[in-house]
C-alpha cells in the first residue's frame, strides 16, 4: 500500500460521502482495502479536515488507559475508538489492550528506542581493568612483547634501507 497525502485522503473520503460511488468501488479506485477507506471515513467524520494531520505518536500511560477505559465503558469497537481518539491505526489500541491484559500497566510505559549510549567512564574503566599493575608479571611480559615487536620492526626497516642503497636500478636525474 502506498502512502497518501492528507489532501488525497480527504478527496477520497469526500468522493464516498457524496454518494456517487460505493465503498468498494472507491477503495478499488484508490488501491486500498475497503477497511482502510472505512477507517479514513470514520476519522474524517469525527475530526473533519484535521483527521489526517501528522501527529505525535508518543502516548502517555494515562492517555492509553483513558482510551482503553473509554472503549470498555462505551462498548465501542477498536476501529471506532481509534477513529474517535484520532489514532492512525486500530492495531495500536489492540496492542495496548493485549499488553495491559498480559503484563499490566507497566507494559504501557514508553520505552527508549535504539541502542543505549556508551558512557566514557565505562570505556576508561575497561581500559584500566585490562591494563595490569606496573611491576607485575603481566605488565613486564606485555612490555617485553612490545619491545620485541619494536625491535623486529626496526630490523625490517633497516634491511629495506640497505636494499634500496644496493639496488642498481636507481633512477638518475638529468
Amino acid at each position: 500500500m502506498s502512502k497518501f497525502t492528507e489532501e488525497e485522503k480527504v478527496e477520497f473520503v469526500k468522493i464516498y460521502l457524496n454518494g456517487d460511488e460505493g465503498l468498494k468501488p472507491v477503495s478499488n479506485m484508490v488501491g486500498v482495502d475497503h477497511s482502510v477507506l472505512l477507517n479514513w471515513i470514520k476519522q474524517y467524520q469525527h475530526h473533519g479536515d484535521e483527521a489526517f494531520k501528522k501527529r505525535c505518536t508518543n502516548y502517555t500511560v494515562e492517555y492509553k488507559l483513558d482510551v482503553l477505559n473509554y472503549m470498555n465503558e462505551n462498548g465501542t469497537s477498536i476501529r471506532e475508538t481509534a477513529a474517535i481518539f484520532n489514532i492512525p491505526t486500530h492495531s495500536t489500541i489492540l496492542t495496548w489492550k493485549k499488553q495491559l491484559e498480559d503484563i499490566g500497566i507497566d507494559a504501557l510505559k514508553s520505552k527508549k528506542k535504539g541502542r543505549p549510549f556508551m558512557k566514557n567512564e565505562n570505556v576508561k574503566q575497561a581500559i584500566k581493568n585490562n591494563t595490569p599493575a606496573e611491576g607485575s608479571v603481566e605488565a613486564l611480559q606485555a612490555e617485553l612483547e612490545r619491545l620485541r615487536m619494536e625491535n623486529a620492526y626496526l630490523k625490517k626497516l633497516n634491511a629495506l634501507v640497505q636494499n634500496k642503497e644496493k639496488s642498481p636500478n636507481k633512477t638518475k636525474l638529468k
